[in-house]
C-alpha cells in the first residue's frame, strides 16, 4: 500500500516535535544536573572549612595541651566553638528551608513587643552587634509575630548588614508605623546591589554579593523571608540613601489584628 504524502508529512512534522521536545528534556536535565552540582560543592564548601577548623583545634588541644599557656588554648577552644557555631547555623538553615518548602513548620504569632525582640536579636549575635544603632519611637506598639522566629529574622538581616557595613558607618534599625502595619528597617551603607537583583538574593543558595571572602550557601535571606511570610508579614529591599541596601521587614500591628478579629 502507498503511503501517501499527507501521511508522510504528518510523520516528519510527529518527528520533529518528537526530536524538539527530547532535546529540550536533555537541556533541563542538563540544567538541574548543573545546579545540583554547585548546590552540591557550595554546600560541602561551607561544611568542610569550620569541620577542619574545629578539628584542627581539638587535634592541638589533645597533641599539645599541656604544653600551650592558658591563652593559647582559650584561643583553640574559641576557633573550636565558633566553628561549630557555624554548623549548627547551617545545619538549622536547611531544616528551614526544607521545613518551609514542605509547609511543616509551625509558626505561632502573637501580640510582640518589637524593641525586645530586637533587643534579643542583638544580644544573641554578640559583641559584634555592639555597633549596630537602634532608633525606635517611644510608643510604636506590638507587633503580630512569633517572637523566637522573629529574633532569628532580624539576626540574619542583621549580620548580612554588618558584613557588608563599612567601619565607619554601622548598620541602623528603625521603625514606625504605616496605617495598620509597623515597618522595621534594616539600613546598611555598604556597596548596595542593583535593584535587577533585589529578587535573586532572597534566592536559597544565591550569596548576596557573591564574590571575594564573603562566604555562605545564602540561605540567610531566603530564610529570613520565608519565616516572615509565614507570620504574615513581607520583606522587601530598598535603595538606601547615600548608598547601600535597606531591609524593610512589615507586620501587622496587634491592635488591627484585634480589631479585625472582633469584627
Amino acid at each position: 500500500m502507498m503511503t501517501s504524502a499527507a501521511t508522510l508529512e504528518r510523520n516528519e512534522q510527529r518527528g520533529d516535535v518528537e526530536a524538539l521536545l527530547a532535546a529540550r528534556q536533555a537541556a533541563q536535565a542538563t540544567e538541574a544536573d548543573r545546579g545540583r552540582a554547585a548546590l552540591l560543592a557550595a554546600v560541602s564548601h561551607d561544611l568542610r572549612a569550620p569541620l577542619a577548623a574545629a578539628k584542627a583545634a581539638v587535634g592541638g588541644l589533645r597533641l599539645h595541651g599541656d604544653l600551650l599557656t592558658a591563652e593559647d588554648r582559650e584561643e583553640l577552644l574559641s576557633a573550636a566553638e565558633e566553628s561549630l557555631d557555624l554548623l549548627a547555623h547551617l545545619a538549622a538553615s536547611l531544616l528551614d528551608v526544607s521545613r518551609l518548602q514542605a509547609g511543616a513548620l509551625a509558626v505561632f504569632p502573637r501580640a510582640a513587643d518589637l524593641s525586645e525582640i530586637v533587643a534579643g536579636s542583638l544580644d544573641g549575635l554578640g559583641p559584634r552587634a555592639r555597633a549596630v544603632l537602634a532608633d525606635f519611637p517611644p510608643a510604636l506598639g506590638e507587633v503580630m509575630a512569633d517572637p523566637a522566629i522573629m529574633e532569628r529574622v532580624i539576626a540574619n538581616l542583621v549580620g548580612n548588614a554588618l558584613r557588608y557595613s563599612p567601619a565607619a558607618s554601622p548598620p541602623l534599625l528603625t521603625a514606625g508605623t504605616r496605617r495598620d502595619r509597623v515597618e522595621l528597617r534594616v539600613v546598611d551603607h555598604g556597596p548596595g546591589i542593583p535593584e535587577a537583583d533585589w529578587e535573586r538574593v532572597f534566592l536559597p543558595f544565591h550569596r548576596l554579593g557573591d564574590s571575594g571572602d564573603r562566604t555562605g550557601v545564602g540561605l540567610g535571606l531566603a530564610v529570613s523571608r520565608g519565616l516572615t511570610e509565614a507570620m504574615g508579614g513581607t520583606i522587601e529591599p530598598e535603595q538606601t540613601p547615600g548608598g547601600g541596601l535597606t531591609m524593610v521587614v512589615s507586620l501587622a500591628t496587634a491592635s488591627a489584628r484585634l480589631t479585625r478579629t472582633a469584627a
